[in-house]
């Protein structure tokens, strides 16, 4: 007999126990297995959905300084919201160069992208918006006066698809500064576009206050870029300062306007800190980088549904940081007080990095 032939009742016995303890084994793994297939899939399926990739159109007034600090704010509050590109967000950016119907073909080609949510930059940009579409959640990216621009009712119950950031200066803050810096002055030049309408609100303003603070207020309105170097040197004959408000011509053409204002040593007060970097003499204001930033960070509530455009109030910033252009006080022969420069933040100044 062979060796097989020999094993005993029991040891088959323990055979078969055996192979039915590996088939209930393997099975078991199989279905192990299976639901861990089962449930990664789902992980993935979530991961998924977290990652869903939103659509976002920004549309620029124009390029200048300010403006552009204001666009890389925006993205960068997007991203400190959530929203990162080439992860889970697009973006589609134009510049309508300050031609409006550019800026109206502009906001039909973002529209028509289908985005979640849309940015204007500046007043042009989102009255542009605002009149393309009244369903798509627009952020005011720095508008000064949303309510006489027309594109919300009202600054705490905007009520419709569009809420965001105000870059209304603080005037009065403004005009107190210059005159600590000339206090000999007895009279202000406030130059602006006659075109836009946030700085003729502003300047409407701005004169009452100076003229609370004893000054003597004249305005020159200039209606193209052409007429700016003119005016200024009509205006430092007639005023002892300039003041600036928030206004994109303005703003785009800096370079002329120091540059005839330093022809007859006239200090400029503005109304943004870029300008101060472009060589006016001061400002108190909040950056231009930071109004951006907000509307980025509200954008992204918006996009993830924490919040809605009707009832968001518009935030409008209150105060801001000193800024002074030493090289210019220095031309002007200006003594900057002590207890300005100290807290201020410095520009033209050997050795600054701003």
């Amino acid at each position: 007999m062979s060796e097989k032939e020999h094993r005993s009742p029991s040891t088959l016995i323990t055979a078969a126990v055996t192979a039915v303890a590996v088939l209930v084994v393997g099975v078991a793994m199989y279905f192990v297995g299976e639901h861990s297939v089962k449930k990664t899939t789902g992980q993935t399926a979530t991961t998924a959905q977290t990652q869903t990739v939103k659509k976002v159109g920004i549309l620029q007034t124009m390029s200048h300084p300010a403006l552009d600090q204001i666009h890389q704010g925006v993205i960068d509050g997007l991203k400190k919201g959530g929203y990162v590109e080439g992860k889970n967000l697009e973006v589609t950016s134009m510049n309508g160069e300050g031609d409006q119907s550019k800026l109206a073909t502009m906001s039909q080609q973002l529209v028509n992208k289908k985005p979640d949510a849309l940015c204007g930059i500046a007043t042009g940009a989102t009255q542009a918006l605002a009149n393309t579409t009244k369903d798509i959640p627009i952020m005011l990216g720095a508008v000064t006066d949303p309510v006489a621009a027309g594109v919300v009712k009202d600054l705490k119950h905007p009520g419709g698809n569009i809420t965001g950031v105000s870059n209304v200066p603080p005037l009065k803050a403004q005009l107190e500064l210059a005159r600590k810096l000339l206090p000999k002055a007895k009279s202000v030049g406030f130059l602006y576009n006659s075109d836009e309408v946030n700085a003729k609100s502003q300047v409407k303003h701005a004169d009452a206050i100076a003229k609370k603070m004893g000054l003597e207020t004249k305005r020159f309105a200039v209606p193209t870029s052409n007429e700016i170097a003119q005016t200024v040197q009509i205006m430092s004959d007639q005023v002892d300062f300039i003041f600036i408000p928030n206004d994109n011509a303005i703003a785009n053409a800096m370079p002329t306007v120091t540059q005839e204002a330093n022809k007859k040593h006239e200090p400029v007060i503005v109304a943004a800190d870029t300008m101060v970097k472009q060589g006016a003499l001061a400002t108190i204001a909040p950056s231009q980088y930071d109004f951006g930033l907000k509307t980025g960070e509200m954008m992204a509530d918006v996009l993830s549904g924490k919040s809605k455009t009707a009832t968001t109030p518009v935030y409008v910033f209150n105060g801001g940081d000193v800024y002074i252009n030493k090289k210019e006080a220095d031309l002007n022969g200006i003594t900057v007080p002590d207890s300005v420069m100290k807290n201020a933040k410095v520009v033209g100044e050997e050795g600054s990095n701003k």
